[in-house]
């Protein structure tokens, strides 16, 4: 536990990245490999993660994401992009995985296929895009943590034009919109005004509520 700890105290927002530093591939495939193990609402796994390198298409995105230069620098750019809407036949995908990876089909499995294809077709695709992009956002917590356990500085970002980076990436076709971006670096040795300062959190008393 400790351990995990001093990993979140080390991170924060890096505001410069070194882009000469390239993240290995193992340390890559450990985040992504966290990402894809992560929890999700009835384990649908409603969205994906796109790793961007190309320069060219890093530059494109720089300036509907506020001009901001880790996503250039970094070494590699995640894209968290959510299901536009849950559809049977996602639902169904989903579900037919679960039973070819355990050999079996269980009853009360089937019957909670049901109860979700009964559900979320009916909702509007918005209020579905909606539901699927927070479950991005637990990815997204565990991509962070897993970053600092490889020492891998990286930003979260919702600063950015999500449908001209869909366009850039052409998201609409693969039923996709973007929710997240999560530039993975090293953070530079100069001009990052925050790397030095007290990382500042409200105290557990102030924050943690029992009852």
């Amino acid at each position: 536990m400790s351990d995990v700890l001093s990993l979140l105290s080390w991170r924060y927002a890096t505001k410069s990245m070194d882009a000469a530093k390239t993240v290995p591939d193992d340390k890559l495939a450990h985040i992504l490999e966290a990402i894809r193990l992560s929890a999700s609402s009835s384990g649908l796994q409603p969205y994906q993660v796109l790793v961007v390198t190309d320069p060219a298409i890093k530059a494109q995105i720089k300036p509907v994401a506020w001009n901001q230069s880790q996503i250039t620098d970094c070494s590699h750019l995640l894209v968290f992009a959510a299901w536009d809407n849950y559809t049977a036949d996602r639902i169904n995908m989903m579900f037919d995985l679960v039973n070819e990876q355990r050999g079996f089909k269980n009853e009360g499995w089937e019957a909670y296929r049901q109860k979700l294809l009964a559900f979320y077709p009916n909702r509007s695709a918005e209020e579905n895009f909606e539901h699927a992009a927070r479950q991005a956002y637990i990815g997204l917590g565990s991509a962070l943590i897993a970053a600092a356990e490889v020492q891998v500085d990286s930003t979260p970002m919702e600063g950015f034009e999500p449908a001209k980076v869909d366009e850039i990436l052409n998201l609409r076709a693969l039923g996709l919109r973007s929710v997240l971006l999560l530039p993975l670096g090293y953070r530079a040795a100069e001009g990052d005004w925050l790397v030095n300062l007290t990382k500042v959190r409200r105290s557990a008393d102030d924050f943690i509520l029992h009852r």
